[in-house]
């Protein structure tokens, strides 16, 4: 899952800011954090490894591997956000967008705790409004460029985005079959953590 997903997925303050920082840390500083926010780092991995076994995901894999192999999933977890950030059976859009302005409060919020790459990011994803803005497919075209750029050995001009347009109804349906279920999931490793606590 991506960035909207995470977010999404979370029920405490310090989850959020724990769900962004997961990908962004050592695994070895995890403990230096508040325990809420450890929480949201444990949080995040039970719902990748959750997510990577999904039979819905290995199904929508199959639409990017042909063109990046083994970065397939990568391009799954940011063709979800698009369709997260189209269900109107989460938020309305007028929650969505409200959902955005609060996790950009809560991770200035917690503005100490953040690396400093992640901050030079979170400057452009509020900008940008990127957690709102997933809902458009444009957008989605945009966080997949970024995707190449950064991968090594893939070429830049890989046709990914047109891959996600031609295939955007089966995809969705992948949605469909996935989401609900990792959003128990998510509850699920959400009870137990709070049982810690």
């Amino acid at each position: 899952m991506n960035y909207l997903a995470h977010s999404f997925l979370t029920f405490t303050d310090g989850q959020i800011v724990g769900q962004f920082l997961e990908d962004f840390i050592r695994n070895r500083d995890r403990f230096s954090f508040p325990k809420d926010i450890q929480d949201g780092i444990t949080l995040h991995r039970a719902i990748d490894t959750f997510t990577d076994s999904h039979p819905a995901i290995h199904e929508a894999k199959k639409v990017f591997a042909p063109l990046v192999r083994l970065y397939a999933g990568a391009f799954v977890d940011v063709a979800m956000d698009y369709f997260v950030a189209n269900d109107l059976s989460l938020h309305s859009l007028q929650g969505w967008k409200d959902h955005s302005l609060n996790v950009y409060r809560v991770l200035n919020k917690n503005y100490e705790f953040l690396p400093e790459n992640f901050k030079k990011m979170l400057s452009k994803m509020e900008e940008g409004d990127w957690l709102y803005n997933y809902r458009h497919e444009e957008n989605i075209g945009y966080s997949m460029r970024n995707v190449l750029n950064k991968a090594k050995y893939l070429h830049t001009d890989i046709p990914v985005h047109d891959a996600f347009l031609k295939n955007k109804d089966f995809l969705q349906q992948c949605y469909d079959d996935f989401f609900p279920d990792v959003l128990e999931h998510a509850k699920g490793i959400n009870a137990l953590l709070q049982l810690e606590n």
